[in-house]
């Protein structure tokens, strides 16, 4: 069975923008939500570009740190980075590792605060 084509699914069925990293900080997917999100920046065609182009130099600075930090331990895989005060949420960067546990990569994580308004088992509207 081949699980990235459901690994996939799994991102791109997500709400929340999904931007996955090489270590050398080249964005190397964005799912249907980070599309979106980004697209007065450039949307779908940020692929390929570096990530730290998007970011002012302190940011370039913690995100550097932050992937330093990742590839000391194999314990370290996710940090806290923000709240998100207006969209109420948390956001993390997490690494992303290989079957024998070497970085290979990253990509930040958020966490929504707010409850879900849809109604249980609603057939009638899809919420992705």
């Amino acid at each position: 069975m081949e699980l990235s084509r459901y690994m996939k699914s799994v991102v791109d069925m997500d709400r929340a923008s999904v931007v996955i990293c090489s270590l050398d900080h080249k964005i190397i997917y964005m799912n249907p939500a980070a599309i979106k999100r980004y697209e007065k920046r450039g949307g779908k065609e940020l692929i390929g570009r570096s990530l730290l182009d998007c970011h002012n130099k302190h940011s370039t600075e913690i995100i550097e740190k932050v992937v330093t930090w990742f590839g000391q331990s194999i314990e370290n895989n996710m940090i806290y980075t923000y709240y998100n005060a207006k969209e109420n949420k948390d956001v993390y960067m997490v690494a992303l590792r290989d079957d024998n546990g070497t970085l290979i990569g990253y990509y930040e994580k958020h966490e929504y605060r707010d409850r879900e308004r849809a109604k249980l088992y609603d057939f009638s509207r899809s919420l992705v």
